[in-house]
């Protein structure tokens, strides 16, 4: 199943609070993202049918090991573009609003290039 743009936002930021925490919610996502609770619970349900996420009996959200997936490519893809437009002089603000931008339309072939052109530096 191919993920829309959203849809990797919404797994990129349920790593990300695993990260800080054992117990993510979809109160969590909603503080986080800033979105309402029905189209967090409707992303919810979307990413559970579709194999990214479970949702446990207290109502924690675990990332499938396919999600888990998507949300590391979609992270390192954000951070290696920030880093990038941040070595070339953008501002940090800038730098992540871009990235954030790219990092879901971007190939991989071009991605991979680009990582490793940065590497070499």
């Amino acid at each position: 199943m191919r993920l829309q743009e959203s849809g990797e936002m919404y797994l990129e930021t349920i790593y990300l609070l695993s990260q800080s925490t054992s117990r993510v919610r979809a109160i969590d996502v909603v503080q986080e993202m800033g979105y309402s609770k029905p189209s967090v619970s409707r992303a919810v349900g979307l990413l559970k049918d579709g194999g990214f996420i479970t949702v446990d009996a207290e109502g924690c959200l675990h990332l499938t090991e396919e999600g888990l997936e998507v949300a590391h490519k979609t992270y390192e893809r954000h951070t290696v573009l920030s880093n990038f437009f941040k070595a070339i002089g953008v501002c940090d603000e800038i730098a992540s609003e871009d990235a954030c931008k790219i990092e879901h339309c971007i190939s991989d072939t071009t991605f991979e290039a680009l990582k490793t052109h940065f590497e070499t530096l």
